[in-house]
């Protein structure tokens, strides 16, 4: 299992921290941001592709921020995948 840290961008959440197993997404933990949502948001997406993280919460926007935490995930499992691939 492949451990990874994503610092967020314009967001309130700060880190978002998670493992990756052949794409597969795991143990996905916010640090910082809207505690019910970020809570709510790793038990949806438990066992989730890269993919489909990609395909359901990429554009998500946060009122006039380009972005969100969900966003922010999107971003982070990507780069989790990329760092994966290069680190093996």
């Amino acid at each position: 299992m492949f451990h990874y840290d994503y610092k967020t961008e314009n967001t309130c959440s700060q880190l978002i921290s998670l493992d990756l197993e052949d794409n597969i997404v795991h143990n996905v933990s916010f640090m910082g941001g809207c505690n019910g949502n970020l809570k709510a948001i790793p038990r949806l997406i438990e066992g989730w592709t890269v993919e489909e993280i990609e395909n359901k919460l990429s554009g998500v926007m946060c009122g006039r921020r380009q972005t969100s935490c969900a966003d922010q995930l999107a971003k982070a499992v990507r780069a989790a995948y990329e760092a994966e691939k290069q680190a093996s």
